[in-house]
């Protein structure tokens, strides 16, 4: 079996990190699987949605820590190993833009975490728990903590968090805005896929462009972001969808987009 698993069915893909004996923690061969299987979900037409979960009882466990022993030989050559391993997958996340939905089944600790916050949308068991986990072995957050968690949380909680590693249960992560739902664990993969299923039926032209422009707000002034925004519109009021939408509308019927 796989250590890594990608399977693509009516429009959704999903990615399952499947070392659960390991609670699922990453090793060099699964993010080369990884990554190859987000630009493979990214290139594919026929799948509108990404939706990344582990098996067995965990989401991720960071890296495996029983191979840190086998460190680079330089500071230099430890960093470029990072930007050339770990780092490729929220790089590769930021050039996608169609939807991730990270199915949160259970533990998710260090780059574990950092792997929930890369994605778009969070969904949560009630049994998921969550620690940035780096400081306790003497390391600071490798795979982007340090810039996504302050986005959803702010930076004196962020601070917290990463100061303390201190364990977050799910009901404490929907209060702070790391997680978007929370649900029993038996009914984790229903509701995760039927959001999944809500936004892969959709008009997908616009919902990719609303990504881009809620991740570029982040980093522009309000008027280059509107005329980010008026640009886009143009371009949207152009698609097939947006016809059938209105038609629908007036027809006071659901739509049917053609869902690309």
């Amino acid at each position: 079996m796989s250590d890594l698993i990608y399977e693509v069915k009516d429009k959704i893909a999903t990615i399952t990190l499947n070392r659960p004996d390991k609670l699922n923690a990453f090793t060099g061969p699964m993010l080369d699987a990884w990554v190859k299987s987000l630009e493979e979900a990214q290139a594919d037409p026929s799948v509108n949605v990404v939706v990344v979960t582990g098996s067995g009882r965990a989401f991720c466990s960071g890296g495996d820590v029983g191979r840190m022993g086998d460190a680079a030989p330089s500071a230099l050559d430890h960093k470029n190993s990072l930007w050339q391993g770990v780092h490729r997958v929220p790089r590769q996340l930021e050039a996608m833009d169609k939807p991730v939905i990270a199915m949160v089944n259970g533990l998710a600790v260090g780059a574990g975490m950092g792997m929930c916050l890369i994605c778009d949308v969070r969904i949560a068991s009630s049994e998921a728990r969550f620690s940035t986990g780096y400081v306790r072995v003497g390391l600071v957050p490798g795979d982007g903590d340090t810039f996504f968690l302050p986005r959803l949380v702010g930076p004196a909680k962020a601070l917290e968090l990463l100061w303390t590693a201190d364990f977050i249960e799910a009901p404490q992560a929907l209060q702070l805005g790391i997680v978007n739902r929370v649900v029993p664990p038996g009914e984790l993969p229903e509701a995760t896929y039927a959001f999944a299923r809500q936004v892969a039926d959709g008009p997908q032209v616009p919902i990719r462009m609303i990504k881009r422009l809620v991740y570029q707000s982040l980093k522009l002034d309000l008027r280059t972001h509107l005329d980010l925004v008026s640009s886009h519109m143009s371009i949207v009021r152009q698609t097939a969808d947006h016809k059938e939408g209105v038609a629908a509308f007036k027809e006071k019927r659901p739509a049917r987009f053609q869902g690309r």
